[in-house]
């Protein structure tokens, strides 16, 4: 392993422990709290505005334990399959975008102490060659989606790569789980096989897009 590789590979394990360490802490109240009843009562307390709320929850999924996928569930219980959807897949891509955007102009000086210029330029090599692929399969898994947006950041992934392969991962994960909250199911093997997929088709036709 190169030096460049190790600093990496420290980076990512940060980030990581950033991450986890609030699921430790905190996420056996968040998921009692955030049950899918629970969810979707938090969201009516605001009325009108249930929607945003559930934006917000899927936003602070960043830096607290929130369990995202409930959160779709349950807004698709509320607004149903379609509406719940585009919520949800909007939420996880405001997600995606924040931190993103925080470690690409804010995060990249405490990036550089802890991995060096070798672990940084590694990054970017890790991220230009695969980062779309990354991006896109992360979403519907977890802990990941919050750490590999962190670190596109970092790597400065070209926002018109970013932002098409976190679109591409989003979208389906979005729609599986609000039709499954929808339908009033519990999280079933299908919704992640489907939203495992469906991101590949659709990264796959959107990397020709960009290569042209």
């Amino acid at each position: 392993m190169t030096h460049g590789s190790r600093s990496l590979l420290i980076l990512i394990l940060v980030i990581l422990a950033g991450i986890i360490v609030p699921f430790m802490i905190w996420g056996a109240q968040f998921d009692q709290a955030f049950s899918l009843k629970g969810a979707r009562a938090w969201m009516e307390g605001y009325g009108s505005w249930a929607w945003a709320a559930g934006i917000v929850l899927l936003i602070a999924d960043i830096f607290l334990p929130v369990p995202s996928t409930v959160v779709m569930s349950a807004l698709g219980w509320m607004y149903g399959w379609w509406l719940g959807g585009l919520i949800s897949a909007a939420g996880s891509m405001l997600s995606g975008i924040i931190a993103y955007a925080a470690c690409r102009w804010l995060g990249r000086g405490a990036a550089r102490w802890i991995a060096g210029e070798d672990g940084l330029r590694k990054g970017e090599e890790v991220f230009e060659q695969r980062g779309g692929w990354l991006v896109a399969l992360s979403r519907w898994m977890p802990v990941l989606p919050e750490a590999i947006a962190c670190l596109a950041g970092l790597a400065r992934m070209r926002w018109r790569v970013f932002l098409p392969a976190l679109a591409c991962g989003s979208l389906p994960t979005g729609f599986v789980f609000a039709g499954i909250g929808h339908l009033g199911q519990s999280e079933p093997a299908w919704a992640f096989a489907l939203s495992a997929i469906v991101p590949v088709l659709l990264w796959l036709a959107a990397a020709k897009v960009l290569r042209r």
